[in-house]
């Protein structure tokens, strides 16, 4: 809705900045994210090509943010407040740190990561106060039915996606070492801390509120994505243990920890598929391209990952063999919502 601060968009491309969905920032996450699992798994030509695709959608990503900042102020401030959709906003920073990531596995541009690392502790720090700040002093706020959905679960995502640069990285512009461990340390708790308390209201929410089909979006698979991600960041820090005494001291701890949430997003796997089922073959919700879907690779390409570095955290060599079905199913789904995002694009139309 306007505002009488913002101006009405005129033109195609000036309602597609008007119109932005806050959560595009995905499909960064989702391509960075097979990439590195392609990466991990020996594909070297497809983590490449990857790569090649993230760095022009990352690019006009930011343009068309930058443009709807200072061509829709009030747009972008409403959404912060918005409990369905502000939360999309923290895609920009696991984006960002993502695309840290794979620049430097994949490409070794140590010094565009450090620079997106940086972008990233700044876009954390800002996305993460204004949302939460935003939805708290709201004075109409909807119902948990309303507001809540996976999509929160991004804030947690956002913050392990933090650590794993900064743990990738190693000392970032010259910090030391063992204060970067215990950062990320710091960032993998908060994480943790985030997803056991609002996948409580998610649970409650699938549990005891009546769900239409179209309320059940491909962002409710970041329930799994979450976990994913933080069972990686987990792994990381148990890899990375010699350059901290306390990751020393605690990795039993660590250890328990990292394989409870790698069991936890096992878990959701089959009931977010039977979900699916029930959603697109039971009550026959169409099934067409929404930049939401990127929310639904990612858990994907995310669980790939995780499960790879927690193999070799423990160590426990049998996880090993789980990671390449999985990317079978990121790919073939990254593939299908490339697909959907091009012929959208065809059509004139972005959101």
């Amino acid at each position: 809705m306007n505002t009488p601060a913002d101006s009405p968009p005129h033109g195609r491309l000036a309602k597609a900045v008007a119109e932005l969905f806050p959560g595009y920032f995905a499909l960064v996450m989702a391509t960075g994210i097979v990439s590195i699992a392609g990466h991990l798994l020996g594909w070297p030509r497809l983590s490449r090509a990857l790569l090649y695709v993230n760095l022009p959608a990352y690019a006009t990503l930011v343009a068309l943010s930058v443009a709807r900042i200072a061509l829709f102020p009030r747009r972008v401030a409403a959404d912060f407040g918005d409990h369905a959709r502000g939360s999309g906003y923290f895609t920009t920073v696991a984006g960002t740190c993502v695309l840290g990531s794979q620049i430097l596995l994949v490409a070794g541009r140590r010094g565009v990561a450090e620079a997106l690392f940086g972008a990233g502790i700044a876009l954390w720090a800002v996305v993460m106060y204004s949302f939460f700040a935003a939805v708290i002093v709201r004075e109409v706020k909807p119902t948990l039915e309303q507001g809540i959905n996976g999509a929160w679960l991004l804030a947690t995502v956002a913050t392990q996606s933090v650590a794993l640069l900064a743990l990738a990285l190693g000392d970032p512009f010259g910090w030391p070492r063992e204060a970067v461990a215990f950062g990320a340390l710091v960032f993998f708790l908060v994480g943790c801390m985030l997803y056991l308390a609002i996948i409580t209201l998610i649970f409650y929410r699938f549990t005891f509120l009546p769900l239409a089909t179209a309320a059940l979006t491909p962002p409710y698979w970041i329930n799994m994505g979450a976990v994913a991600i933080t069972t990686l960041a987990g792994s990381s820090l148990l890899l990375a243990r010699e350059r901290s005494t306390l990751l020393l001291e605690i990795t039993p701890f660590l250890k328990g920890f990292t394989l409870f949430f790698w069991s936890a997003g096992t878990w959701w796997i089959p009931l977010l598929v039977l979900l699916g089922v029930w959603r697109h073959l039971v009550r026959r919700h169409p099934l067409s391209y929404d930049p939401q879907y990127w929310g639904m690779v990612f858990p994907l390409g995310m669980y790939t990952a995780a499960t790879l570095r927690l193999s070799e955290a423990l160590p426990y060599a049998p996880l090993t063999g789980i990671a390449p079905a999985f990317f079978a199913f990121a790919v073939t789904a990254w593939t299908a919502t490339f697909v959907g995002l091009l012929r959208r694009l065809s059509r004139g139309m972005f959101a």
